[in-house]
């Protein structure tokens, strides 16, 4: 039997009580070590930690430089600019506790007055308040700020300490593209606009000069230290730039606003009149090529107005119709196949190619005309049965035909400086689609594809005796005002065709317009010669023969003026107007851009001592009554000869067949004085130094005076003047 030993109670109690005593201990210890080790984070190691916490948040980042301006051609006015705007965010764990609450009032109240008027000054001061107890160090005062604003809010207390450390307001500065002149030209200038991603991949939707000139636009960005606050959210460290940004360069279109202006205004007038789906329309000057209005207009997505949709004048190609008759007319009078007053049978305009019939656009009664007729009219049948009767016989004739257009470049772009230029499309020969009415139907614009740009040059290259300019929309590149680089004109082509051709195809240019019988005839003026070309372009051939649609037209118009010396040139095209051709829709849009240009050009007009223009008495001046000396400063500026024989400070300007003198204009003091046929500028100058009152009618110079001169000022205290 074993040998059992009884353990005592009280000495098992002591056991226990001693392992918990020692258990209680390490636990104190470890508390003490813990709280130890948080203090001496907190205390001693703390700022240190908090700096390298920091500095892992903190890094270069990258600072865009300031954008370049878009420039009209007179270099001064703005197309596009860029304005600063601020945003304004507040550290409030760098502000003093007391100065915080001893200006928190006064802040608040301005803050409510000046910043965010929607907020009341009570409750910006609790807003600043739960934001100060927070220690928010990206408190977001506002948005959107401008530059006035801001120069305003660092006038406000602790913000006025001029230093961030001190005040905590954090300046973000940002950039915003602005259009002085708001939709002119808005397609064209485009932009340059992030679609998607960050800052790293910069995915941007480049659009018209934004787009094309962005490498001198956009300039050097710049390095700058940087502290992220959150995922989105970086704030500049100091207000010192690690690299500094340069700023873009400036271009300098060849744009001229008042052009532009008329430009666009005229097409969307015809488009509101007609209905249209959307058109294009540009001047160019003859001699250099530049574009001086580029307008595109088109229905919204929903169709419910107007807008600058696409750059219809650069991207669309299209089938231009009757205004590539005068490339096939060229090729005609250079080969020596025709002469203008050739016989052609246009058969009633009705003709059978092969399988296919073709058309005159309005119904006539004519058999036999000469072939100016033909042009004048716009006879599709009577320039296509002699296109092909010379270059449709064989494969080589068909070449050559095409070689032709291609000697006229109007196989090429134009290499225009802006994007979305496409390729000419033309025919040829060794093409599957190739058939025997390939060469008729391309003979009137058919079976090949331009954009208006591309026609308008050739065009221009016509008016320009056969130079071909390359189109030009910037002319220089400058940084802050000094050019850096001047684009000069460039020539594509010296000579598109001989110059017997081209004065031919001028003659008959002008015969649209200025013949009873063409199809601009409702644009002529007597004023100045326009040399032009309407086109009907079907849209919807296809659908017209098969007999589901009626048929759409695009309504097309190109030329030049005046027309003996040509300063510019214009096209006009307007898609599917609900009525109306060439002549009638788009003829009267080139008109009144013709007649804008011509009344504002010095170009446009002869000069005054031409052998023409030989002063006669029904020409010279009806000089008003006025000062002598202002009379002879007119006289002497407009360089017109003249015999002074007055004897007073006043004259009047007296005519006599070819030959112009100054006599006496009596004025005395003590009467009132004959005022009639002066200005109303110095007649008042006589009447108010005699302490008359004067009442005036009217407008212009002074007719009549409803005292009659002589009579004593002493009776005399109003006096009515009728102007006219």
């Amino acid at each position: 039997m074993l040998n059992q030993t009884k353990i005592k109670p009280a000495e098992s109690k002591n056991e226990i009580l001693w392992r918990i005593y020692v258990v209680m201990f390490i636990m104190l210890l470890g508390c003490f070590v813990v709280v130890l080790r948080i203090g001496t984070l907190q205390i001693i190691e703390g700022p240190k930690l908090r700096e390298q916490a920091d500095s892992m948040h903190i890094r270069k980042r990258p600072v865009k430089a300031a954008r370049g301006n878009i420039l009209a051609d007179d270099g001064k006015s703005l197309l596009a600019t860029s304005l600063p705007y601020y945003q304004l965010n507040w550290d409030l764990s760098m502000v003093n506790d007391d100065s915080f609450a001893y200006y928190l009032d006064t802040l608040s109240n301005l803050m409510a007055t000046y910043v965010d008027d929607e907020l009341t000054p009570g409750a910006f001061r609790d807003k600043l308040i739960r934001a100060k107890d927070a220690k928010d160090k990206y408190f977001l005062i506002r948005r959107n700020v401008s530059y006035i604003e801001l120069q305003r809010i660092k006038t406000f207390p602790i913000f006025n300490s001029g230093k961030k450390s001190k005040s905590g307001l954090i300046v973000t500065e940002m950039s915003r593209r602005q259009y002085p002149f708001k939709m002119l030209a808005h397609r064209t200038i485009g932009y340059n606009r992030v679609v998607d991603g960050d800052d790293a991949s910069k995915d941007t939707l480049q659009v018209g000069l934004e787009g094309y000139w962005n490498d001198k636009l956009s300039g050097e960005e710049g390095l700058m230290w940087m502290q992220q606050l959150s995922k989105d959210v970086w704030v500049p460290v100091n207000d010192i730039a690690k690299v500094e940004p340069r700023a873009g360069k400036d271009i300098v279109t060849t744009i001229n606003i008042d052009i532009q202006d008329v430009t666009e205004k005229a097409l969307l007038e015809a488009l509101q009149a007609h209905e249209a789906d959307h058109g294009c329309a540009i001047v160019m000057d003859v001699k250099t090529g530049q574009i001086k209005a580029i307008a595109n207009i088109g229905f919204n997505e929903d169709r419910t107005q107007y807008w600058e949709d696409f750059n219809y004048a650069v991207g669309e190609n299209v089938e231009p119709g009757s205004t590539f008759k005068l490339a096939s007319m060229i090729a005609l009078l250079e080969d020596g196949h025709v002469k203008l007053d050739d016989t052609v049978n246009l058969n009633k305009g009705r003709w059978q190619f092969y399988d296919a019939v073709m058309e005159d656009a309005s119904p006539h009664g004519i058999y036999y005309t000469t072939l100016e007729h033909v042009f004048e009219m716009s006879s599709n049948v009577g320039i296509s049965k002699t296109i092909h009767k010379y270059y449709n016989g064989s494969k080589d004739k068909q070449t050559h035909f095409v070689r032709r257009l291609s000697d006229m470049v109007l196989d090429k772009p134009t290499g225009i400086e802006i994007g979305g230029e496409r390729a000419p499309f033309i025919k040829t020969p060794d093409r599957s689609d190739w058939s025997g009415i390939s060469v008729p139907w391309m003979s009137i614009g058919y079976e090949l594809e331009l954009s208006a740009l591309q026609m308008l040059t050739f065009y221009n290259a016509v008016a320009n005796g056969g130079i071909m300019m390359k189109p030009q929309i910037v002319k220089e590149i400058r940084s802050y005002g000094d050019l850096l680089e001047k684009i000069d004109p460039k020539v594509v082509k010296k000579r598109i065709a001989s110059k017997k051709t081209l004065e031919t195809v001028t003659h008959l240019l002008t015969r649209v317009v200025e013949s009873n019988y063409g199809t601009a005839h409702n644009i002529y003026t007597p004023q100045y010669r326009i040399a032009g070309k309407t086109g009907t372009a079907v849209i919807n051939w296809r659908e017209y023969q098969a007999g589901s649609e009626s048929k759409k037209y695009r309504a097309s118009f190109a030329g030049f003026f005046p027309a003996e010396k040509p300063v510019y040139s214009c096209i006009v095209v307007i898609t599917n107007p609900k009525n109306g051709f060439g002549g009638t829709v788009a003829a009267p849009v080139f008109r009144k851009i013709a007649d804008f240009c011509y009344a504002s050009s010095v170009e446009t007009h002869p000069p005054i001592n031409n052998e023409k223009y030989i002063y006669t008495d029904a020409t010279l001046p009806k000089l008003q009554v006025g000062q002598k000396e202002d009379l002879k400063y007119l006289l002497e500026y407009l360089k017109m000869p003249f015999k002074d024989v007055s004897k007073t400070a006043w004259a009047v300007g007296f005519v006599e067949n070819d030959s112009l003198t100054l006599l006496t204009r009596s004025i005395q003091d003590d009467v009132v004085p004959n005022v009639v046929g002066m200005g109303l500028r110095d007649a008042l100058y006589l009447l108010e130094n005699r302490r008359l009152r004067v009442k005036v009618v009217g407008v212009g110079k002074v007719k009549s005076q409803s005292v009659k001169p002589g009579r004593s000022i002493k009776s005399v205290q109003t006096i009515t003047l009728v102007l006219g």
